[in-house]
C-alpha cells in the first residue's frame, strides 16, 4: 500500500506497528523507542492517510476508524512530530505542502464578519468546558512558569504579572485589552495598575462572563468590556495588549492590524503583542487543526510580524522569546481535561472529548518537537517610550509578586 512506502520512508524516530482492516501488519520502526501500535478499522483509511495525513490522522482517531492497541495518544503524536521534518522526502508530501502554502493568504481571509464566525466556533461553546481544564482565572493562552514546579495558577499569575511589568503600567492610563477573553487579564491590569481598561472581544459567551465578574469585583466602572472587532475601536490609549489574538487575525491582515495599534497608541504609549509564532520561518495552518479547531487561525513566523511592524512605522522595543512555557502550559491542560473527561463527556459527547484530546496532543507536540514557540513583542511609537534596560520589568515583577515560598527556582525557558 502506499501508505507503508511513505511510513518507511518518513519513520526515523519511534516504532510504529499499523495493523491494517484485514488483518495485515506492518513494522515501521527507527529508533525503539516511543513503540505505538495502531488499528485501522476502514480498508479505504491507508489511501487517506497517505494522501492526506494532517488531516486524516485526527479525522480517523475522533471517527473511530483509528484506534491505539499499544502506546498513548501523545506517543503517537510524538512520532509523528518527530519524523515530520522527513515529510518532503516524499513527493506528494511535498507538492501538497507548497499547495498549502500558496493559498494560505485565502484560508486566512478573515473579514470582520468571518472572524465572528472563527471565534464563535470555538469560543462560543459551554462555558463549563473551560472551567474544567483552565485555571481559575480561565486564561486560556501561555502561562509563565518560574520554575518547572509552578502550579497552572501560579504560572498564569505569573505571566499577568510579566505582561503588566513589561506594559509600564501607571494610575490613570487608558488600557486597551484586544481579545479579553474571559476578562482575567483587564481585571488584573485594572487592580494592578490603577487604570482604566476596555476589553475587546468577539465572543459572545466570553462578554456575558466578563462583565458578570467586573460587577463582582466592583471594577466595572473601571473596566468596560465590548464585543467588538479591533478595526472598529475609535480612540487612543496609553497602554495596548493583545494576548492570544493575533494567530486569529490572518496574513493578509496584518499590515491593518499594526496600522491600527499605530492609530490606538498614544504617542508616548507602549503595546505589547503576545503570540504563539513559529521557527522555521513562514508557514501554514495544518488542515485538521484549521478545519475543526481554529479555523482562520495561524502562527505566524518572527519575521512576516516584524515585517508587519516595519511597514507600519512602529518601534520594536523589546522581544523575548518563551520556548517551553506553552508545551508547559497544555500539559496541564491535557491532564485536567483527562481527569474530567466523564464530566465533558456527559456535557458534550464522546466524540467531542477525542476531538479536544487529539488538539491538545497535538499542540503539546507542537512546541516539543516541532517549530513552535511564544513571542512578546513590546511595540512604542517613539524609540524613548521605555527605559534603556529591561531592568524595570524585574523591578516591577518583585514589588508586585505575593510569597511563593518557593527556593533554588529552576527556569523553564
Amino acid at each position: 500500500m502506499l501508505l507503508s512506502y511513505f511510513l518507511k520512508t518518513i519513520v526515523r524516530v519511534g516504532t510504529l506497528d499499523v495493523i491494517e482492516a484485514n488483518g495485515r501488519q506492518h513494522r515501521f520502526s527507527g529508533t525503539p523507542s516511543p513503540q505505538v501500535t495502531v488499528r485501522l478499522h476502514d480498508r479505504g483509511l491507508p489511501t487517506r492517510l497517505y494522501l492526506n495525513p494532517d488531516l486524516a490522522v485526527g479525522e480517523a482517531y475522533v471517527d473511530g476508524t483509528l484506534t491505539i492497541e499499544q502506546g498513548t495518544l501523545s506517543e503517537l503524536v510524538e512520532i509523528m512530530a518527530r519524523n515530520m521534518d522527513n515529510g518532503p522526502l516524499d513527493p506528494i508530501f511535498a507538492l501538497r505542502s507548497k499547495i498549502w502554502l500558496l493559498i494560505r493568504s485565502w484560508q486566512q481571509n478573515n473579514p470582520i464578519w468571518r472572524s465572528r464566525e472563527n471565534v464563535a466556533h470555538h469560543y462560543d461553546l459551554p462555558d463549563r468546558l473551560y472551567d474544567l481544564f483552565l485555571d481559575g482565572d480561565k486564561q486560556y493562552s501561555c502561562a509563565y512558569f518560574m520554575d518547572q514546579n509552578d502550579s497552572l495558577e501560579t504560572a498564569q499569575t505569573a505571566k499577568k504579572r510579566h505582561l503588566a511589568a513589561k506594559l509600564l503600567l501607571e494610575p490613570g492610563q487608558k488600557v486597551l485589552d484586544i481579545g479579553s477573553g474571559w476578562g482575567g487579564l483587564a481585571l488584573y491590569l485594572a487592580r494592578e495598575g490603577g487604570g482604566e481598561v476596555t476589553g475587546l472581544t468577539l465572543s459572545k459567551s466570553q462578554l456575558e462572563v466578563a462583565r458578570q465578574r467586573a460587577a463582582k469585583a466592583r471594577l466595572d466602572q473601571k473596566v468596560k468590556f465590548h464585543l467588538r472587532d479591533y478595526r472598529q475601536q475609535e480612540g487612543q490609549f496609553d497602554r495596548i495588549v493583545s494576548v492570544g489574538m493575533f494567530e486569529h487575525v490572518g496574513v493578509k491582515h496584518y499590515e491593518q492590524f499594526f496600522s491600527s495599534i499605530r492609530n490606538l497608541l498614544k504617542d508616548d504609549g507602549v503595546c505589547l503583542l503576545h503570540s504563539i509564532g513559529r521557527m522555521a520561518g513562514p508557514g501554514t495552518t495544518g488542515p485538521w487543526m484549521r478545519k475543526y479547531i481554529f479555523p482562520g487561525g495561524y502562527s505566524p513566523s518572527l519575521s512576516e510580524t516584524l515585517t508587519a511592524i516595519e511597514k507600519s512605522g512602529l518601534w520594536v522595543t523589546d522581544i523575548e522569546i518563551l520556548r517551553l512555557h506553552y508545551a508547559q502550559t497544555l500539559k496541564h491542560w491535557r491532564e485536567r481535561f483527562e481527569k474530567n473527561r466523564g464530566e465533558i463527556a456527559g456535557t458534550l459527547d464522546e466524540r467531542f472529548c477525542r476531538m479536544w484530546e487529539y488538539y491538545l496532543a497535538l499542540s503539546e507536540a507542537a512546541f516539543l518537537y516541532c517549530d513552535h514557540f511564544v513571542f512578546q513583542i513590546q511595540i512604542a511609537k517613539r524609540r524613548d517610550a521605555v527605559p534603556l534596560t529591561r531592568d524595570y520589568i524585574g523591578d516591577w515583577e518583585r514589588e508586585h509578586m505575593k510569597p511563593l515560598g518557593r527556593q533554588r527556582p529552576q527556569q523553564v525557558a
